[in-house]
């Protein structure tokens, strides 16, 4: 499942910019696509314009029956009657999303005989101080088993000594959901925490959801600015 919204605060109608002779919601979809790793693949959205971009271009798109706060939200609506175990949200804005990476996440559920795991997600360490105090990149923290213990905008850890070697992590925007745990999500109130941060995985934690974290050093490019478009360019070409 892509969530994708028409509107962003950030960079209005990114998902339909041009990357190199395709938007970037159809790069996102056909890279998803290409991964040969899903029984099926649809872009979730709330906009007529997206929509008629992937189904007027041989994809698969679901209109959102009413309005959300945040992908998850929209993801749950939709799967919400369809007979399925696990479910992956890829970000609209990832036109670099590859193989390697979502077979990482699946992987997760399919060693978790238990069934203890709630969700898997991706980090990739990140040493640009730039980065790693930049509000738009979300931080993650995690214990000895790579299960996430918090996510943030501001650098976390805090580097109060200097001499202790500190690992960043940067949180990437591609989840696995238990179908169970994602309804669950959508039917619990958002809390001061998440609504503070605007990092919707901090629900999770909240209500005492297990996300456990794969390491990628994959990191493509999210567009969140227009420069991060022009980068994209540069990285495609």
């Amino acid at each position: 499942m892509i969530p994708a919204r028409y509107s962003a605060s950030r960079f209005p109608g990114k998902l339909m910019q041009d990357l190199e002779g395709k938007t970037v919601i159809r790069r996102t979809y056909e890279a998803t696509v290409a991964t040969n790793l899903f029984d099926d693949v649809y872009v979730v959205t709330d906009s007529d314009i997206i929509f008629k971009e992937i189904t007027n271009h041989g994809g698969k798109a679901i209109m959102s029956k009413k309005e959300h706060e945040s992908g998850s939200d929209r993801i749950a609506e939709a799967v919400q009657e369809l007979d399925v175990d696990i479910i992956v949200n890829v970000q609209g804005d990832e036109p670099f999303t590859e193989r390697e990476s979502l077979e990482k996440v699946l992987n997760v559920f399919k060693n978790d005989e238990a069934k203890e795991i709630d969700l898997a997600s991706l980090m990739v360490e990140i040493n640009d101080w730039d980065e790693i105090i930049n509000p738009n990149t979300v931080k993650v923290i995690v214990d000895q088993n790579n299960f996430a213990l918090y996510f943030s905008r501001s650098p976390i850890p805090y580097p109060r000594d200097k001499e202790v070697a500190t690992k960043y992590y940067k949180h990437k925007g591609i989840y696995a959901f238990r179908k169970q745990a994602l309804i669950d999500f959508y039917n619990l109130p958002m809390r001061f925490i998440e609504a503070s941060e605007k990092i919707e995985c901090i629900r999770y934690l909240e209500y005492g959801k297990k996300i456990k974290m794969v390491e990628t050093n994959i990191e493509g490019v999210e567009i969140d600015t227009p420069e991060d478009l022009e980068k994209a360019k540069k990285l495609w070409k």
